[in-house]
């Protein structure tokens, strides 16, 4: 299972993986959680647009982010689950590679 590295047009980099990602089974039920979050984003800018008391708006974003980091931590949960996991009964550098990957992203989620 060779990783490919390409680098978006905003300069994100992107990786490619010629198996399924390990959310893949519950691919409807993140997108449902997103676009509620995305809907929860408009009513904040709505509130902001209205000129809502400040701390109501701060509420709001507090959930928001809530929302946000629970989706983070079910997508790290699959990930280790299955790209990890796999990649860890295969061995080898795609083993280590994958669990740095794992480390960073924990680090990220971590710092946020």
């Amino acid at each position: 299972m060779t990783e490919i590295t390409t680098v978006a047009t905003d300069g994100v980099h992107e990786h490619e993986h010629p198996h399924q990602h390990g959310y893949i089974s519950d691919k409807a039920r993140y997108l449902t959680r997103l676009k509620r979050i995305e809907g929860q984003v408009r009513g904040v800018h709505r509130m902001v647009d209205e000129d809502v008391y400040c701390i109501d708006i701060l509420t709001q974003i507090s959930a928001l982010s809530s929302a946000l980091e629970n989706v983070a931590l079910a997508l790290l949960d699959d990930h280790i689950a299955h790209c990890v996991v796999d990649a860890a009964k295969n061995g080898g550098p795609e083993a280590d590679a994958k669990l740095q990957e794992a480390s960073a992203a924990i680090a990220r989620l971590v710092k946020s």
